[in-house]
């Protein structure tokens, strides 16, 4: 593999700020970044620095005021909205702090609704949630809806649906933020039992040294700015 075929996600000075009434407030300052594909990587840094924005823009959810993000060849700034969301649906799975599990649904269904929403079967979502949830340890618990499951259990869940469509990038925005010890130890090992078999491209934001430490490379972001 060349170098170019190495990196699969390339941040090229980029910038983000916001309109607060008259005056543009920066957030993010002159990223450059490239990740290489199969690796996993931690994005460390406090609150306010910027992590969850950065983790919008890889993810396509909002756009760069300036400077340029490449996927695998893919500009993002030549997509539209529609595009975005279609790329996203397909190369990207997201893992959310507070888990984002559709409370009306069981564990089942809300593995196998982003498979279906992006034209899966239902049928093959079905069968490929059941197995997800089998390998994060949920086989029992397919029935169950969100309230009837701990933190732990929820958070296993949500990394399940972030598998179902094979995504090549996973971005995970402080997946152990709300859980206890044991239970965030629990899913740190199921990420590097995924990051083994699947040698799916991690993403990770932390404010955490641990976590951080299990990733191949750590990426410091203070202020807005990659130090």
């Amino acid at each position: 593999m060349n170098d170019m075929n190495k990196i699969l996600l390339e941040c090229q000075n980029v910038a983000k700020s916001y309109d607060l009434g008259r005056t543009a407030v920066p957030v993010l300052k002159d990223i450059n970044l490239q990740i290489e594909r199969g690796s996993w990587n931690a994005i460390l840094g406090a609150s306010g620095s910027g992590k969850t924005t950065l983790l919008n823009l890889l993810g396509t959810l909002e756009k760069t005021t300036s400077g340029e993000i490449i996927f695998d060849g893919c500009r993002y700034s030549a997509m539209s909205r529609r595009e975005s969301s279609f790329f996203r649906g397909r190369k990207i799975g997201f893992v959310f702090q507070s888990y984002q599990l559709l409370p009306e649904l069981t564990v089942l269904e809300n593995v196998m609704l982003g498979g279906m929403l992006n034209g899966m079967s239902k049928s093959t979502a079905r069968s490929k949630s059941v197995e997800l949830l089998s390998k994060v340890g949920l086989a029992e618990r397919l029935k169950h809806h969100p309230n009837e499951m701990s933190g732990g259990e929820q958070q296993r869940s949500a990394i399940a649906r972030a598998l179902l469509n094979s995504p090549e990038l996973l971005l995970a925005d402080e997946p152990t933020g709300n859980l206890d010890k044991d239970n965030g130890e629990s899913i740190l090992e199921l990420f590097r039992e995924l990051h083994s078999e699947n040698k799916c491209t991690i993403i990770m934001i932390t404010h955490s040294d641990m976590v951080a430490s299990c990733a191949d490379h750590v990426y410091h972001l203070e202020n807005g700015v990659i130090i």
